[in-house]
C-alpha cells in the first residue's frame, strides 16, 4: 500500500514563552514492514538548531532547541510511505513455551524484551479480565491476541480525543470507553499480564472507527512472538495489523512514542493545539492517488 500523508501541528501561546528542547517523532519507521519513499519536515519559525537521533527504543527522532521566546510553533511534515506486509498471519511460533499462556521467552530474548514485559504497572482488575480472555481460547497465545483485539473492538465505545495522555487501563476497562491510545494501552497491559512482551505504537491508519469522523494520529499495540517478531494488533479496529497502518514510533511507555514531546517556560501561560492530518492511500500497483 502506498501512503501520502501530511501532518500539521500548530501550538499557540497567549504570550511569548521559552521552549525547552523538543523531540519530534514524525519520521516513519523504516524496516521489513514499511519503506520511506519521501519525507520533508518543516519547523516554523525555524529552531536555533536541530539534530536527528536514534532513541533508546530504536525510534528515529528530531531534537530541536531554541534561543529566543516565541508565541507560536508550527510543525509540518509531508511523507510518502510504502507498507509491505500484506498478510498479518505469515508466521509461525518457533519456541514451544511461547505457544501457550503465560508465555515464556528464550533467555536472550527475555532480557532484551524486559521493558516490554514488566507487569508491575498492570492493575489486578486488568489482569483478571485478561485471564478471562485467555480462558476463552484455552490459553492459546496466538488466539488470545486476536480475541483480545476483537473483544475490545466489539465491547467498548470508541471515541476521538485529540490531546491528553492515555488513560490508565483500569479506567478504560471500567467505563468500556476510550480513544485509540486508551484501548491500545489496555491491550498492552492485558498482554503483559499473560507474559507477552507488548509495546505502544503511534502512527497512522487508512481506517478509523466510525465514531471518529476524520483522520488523526492513531495508536495501537505491537506484541513480540518468537518466529513472528513484532506484530501489530489494533484493538480500536479489532484487527491484526497488515499494510493499512504506518508506524511512526513504538515504545514500552506511550510517552516515549509521542509524536511531540517538550515543555515551555512561562508561568500561567495557556497554550492551544491545532492539528490536521491528510492521508491518501492507494494500492502499490496503482498510480491513482
Amino acid at each position: 500500500m502506498l501512503f501520502r500523508i501530511r501532518h500539521i501541528l500548530r501550538y499557540a501561546y497567549e504570550r511569548p514563552v521559552f521552549l525547552e528542547p523538543t523531540t519530534l517523532r514524525l519520521t516513519p519507521r523504516q524496516d521489513a514492514m514499511q519503506k520511506v519513499l519521501a519525507h520533508e519536515l518543516r519547523v516554523l519559525p525555524r529552531a536555533a538548531g536541530e539534530s536527528r537521533v536514534l532513541e533508546a527504543d530504536g525510534n528515529e527522532a528530531v531534537v530541536l532547541w531554541f534561543n529566543e521566546p516565541r508565541d507560536e510553533l508550527t510543525v509540518e511534515v509531508d511523507m510518502e510511505v510504502e507498507t509491505l506486509r500484506h498478510n498479518p498471519f505469515d508466521w509461525i511460533v518457533t519456541h514451544g513455551p511461547a505457544m501457550f499462556l503465560p508465555v515464556a521467552y528464550p533467555d536472550l530474548e527475555q532480557r532484551s524484551l524486559a521493558g516490554c514485559l514488566d507487569p508491575r504497572g498492570v492493575e489486578p482488575v486488568v489482569a483478571a479480565w485478561a485471564a478471562e480472555r485467555a480462558a476463552e481460547v484455552e490459553g492459546r497465545a496466538t488466539d488470545f491476541l486476536v480475541n483480545l483485539a476483537a473483544t475490545i473492538h466489539r465491547d467498548f465505545h470508541h471515541i476521538g480525543r485529540p490531546d491528553g495522555d492515555a488513560l490508565p487501563p483500569s479506567q478504560t476497562l471500567q467505563h468500556r470507553t476510550g480513544a485509540c491510545r486508551d484501548t491500545a494501552l489496555l491491550y498492552v497491559a492485558a498482554c503483559r499480564s499473560q507474559g507477552l512482551a507488548a509495546r505502544f505504537v503511534s502512527g497512522y491508519s487508512m481506517h478509523h472507527p466510525p465514531e471518529v469522523s476524520e483522520h488523526e494520529l492513531h495508536a495501537w499495540a505491537e506484541v513480540y512472538v518468537p518466529g513472528g517478531g513484532w506484530r501489530g494488533y489494533d484493538p480500536s479496529l479489532g484487527l491484526a495489523v497488515a499494510d493499512g497502518h504506518v508506524v511512526l514510533a513504538a515504545a514500552p511507555d506511550p510517552r516515549l512514542a509521542a509524536p511531540f514531546s517538550g515543555h515551555y517556560r512561562g508561568t500561567g501561560v495557556a497554550s492551544r493545539l491545532e492539528y490536521q492530518v491528510e492521508l491518501h492511500a492507494a494500492d502499490a500497483t496503482s498510480h491513482d492517488w
